[in-house]
């Protein structure tokens, strides 16, 4: 839901600092891998066991990565390439924060399982929407946008490094599971609904 709206509402905030980043010359493709390495980074801090930094590290990540659309529209070098390059970082990014996530709670089954299952609808999301529009039908929609989940997941493990212990990050970890399985289910079902039998 954030992705179709934020977009119009981050622009007065987005738009000022891509034209900076414009005028310091760089390409929206080095915007998008500086931001999947700063994500990156952020996800080793989590991995470690510092969630605060580490959570606060792959948010800017996530900012960094927000800003090349509008930088490429800015600069006319929107591409399909462009989108390309966008979609494997974003996914990559995602992989990341979980493994990261995932080895620093390597020691309890449970959070593991949710890591996994947390990691796995987090692909199978934009997995739908890809198929979807493959054949012609219209994959986006549902709770759980990419927005949401790093929202979610970042504000979640951030607290949970603030607070300590595992009280916050626990129920974070079943309440994106459910929310993100909820919207896979929506988008195959909408996906479902506008094929032919």
């Amino acid at each position: 839901m954030l992705d179709l709206r934020g977009r119009s509402r981050l622009a007065p905030i987005l738009d000022p600092i891509a034209t900076g980043l414009s005028k310091a010359r760089l390409s929206p493709t080095a915007v998008t891998i500086a931001g999947l390495l700063v994500t990156m980074a952020g996800a080793w801090l989590i991995a470690v066991g510092s969630y605060a930094w580490g959570a606060s590290i792959a948010g800017l990540g996530s900012v960094l990565d927000a800003l090349d659309g509008p930088l490429a529209r800015l600069q006319g070098k929107a591409s399909i390439r462009g989108a390309f390059i966008d979609t494997m970082s974003d996914r990559l990014g995602e992989l990341a924060i979980f493994a990261g996530l995932a080895f620093s709670l390597r020691d309890d089954e449970t959070a593991l399982m949710l890591c996994l299952f947390g990691l796995a609808f987090s692909l199978l999301t934009p997995y739908v929407r890809a198929k979807a529009e493959s054949w012609g039908a219209e994959g986006r929609g549902g709770w759980m946008g990419r927005a949401e989940r790093m929202l979610l997941i970042l504000v979640g493990v951030g607290v949970s490094g603030l607070v300590g212990g595992n009280k916050v990050l626990f129920p974070v970890l079943w309440l994106f599971v459910l929310l993100s399985g909820f919207t896979v289910a929506q988008r195959i079902r909408r996906t479902w609904q506008q094929l032919e039998a």
